[in-house]
């Protein structure tokens, strides 16, 4: 799937997965309307949910930060059950590639996640990040509640100020989170010599890394893994 040497061209074709066309139908728009699920705390930590490309990347980002306890790839934003990746990767699920986040709310709170988010990407590319195209690579942010819903507008409204294009990341009310596959877990940790990895996955999480270096976690300060 991505075990092709890569080079300037060929990664503009190259994606986490299959490229598609936008796909929102109906039943997406009773999504953006439906009223938030609040995911259940435990042990103190809470849970957010982003997408933003790939999930091999956003899931690294993520884990590197101090106060997040794990960072789990999956599917969300969308209106079928049960999504794998193989149904994602066709456009007509809804269903983009997420993360959720689970982190401890007395070290890292929501508006710090919500920044993260808005700064570990390009927000303004419409269905995607990077080489990665498609309505299942969308950029989303998940409400829980009208706080982080305010939450989330004020920051979006703040990076806004910074482009000239519009921001593309939709703003969403959870509904559910549907885990993906085993292999899917860590990959980029489990994989650093997989040539997506090495020439996409690496690159991004050392651009944040040297954007919020006072966020990170002790032994992630390093960009040794280029």
């Amino acid at each position: 799937m991505k075990f092709l040497l890569l080079n300037f061209i060929s990664l503009i074709f190259l994606a986490c997965g299959n490229q598609t066309k936008d796909n929102n139908s109906n039943p997406q728009k009773e999504i953006a309307n439906a009223e938030p699920v609040e995911a259940s705390s435990q042990n103190g930590l809470e849970k957010a949910y982003f997408a933003s490309g790939c999930f091999w990347c956003v899931e690294a980002i993520y884990e590197s930060v101090e106060g997040v306890e794990e960072a789990i790839s999956g599917y969300s934003g969308g209106h079928t059950k049960n999504p794998t990746y193989k149904s994602s990767n066709t456009g007509r699920t809804g269903h983009a590639e997420a993360v959720e986040v689970i982190y401890d709310p007395e070290v890292v709170d929501f508006k710090t996640l919500v920044e993260i988010f808005f700064g570990s990407q390009d927000p303004t590319q419409v269905n995607g990040q990077g080489p990665d195209r498609g309505s299942q690579y969308r950029s989303i942010i998940f409400y829980q509640n009208e706080e982080q819903k305010n939450i989330i507008e004020e920051v979006k409204a703040k990076v806004a100020e910074k482009y000239d294009e519009p921001i593309a990341a939709e703003i969403l009310p959870f509904q559910k989170f549907w885990k993906a596959e085993d292999y899917h877990q860590n990959y980029e940790k489990n994989n650093p010599n997989n040539p997506y990895i090495r020439n996409v996955s690496i690159p991004r999480l050392n651009r944040f890394k040297s954007k919020f270096p006072e966020l990170l976690k002790e032994n992630q300060h390093s960009n040794s893994s280029e």
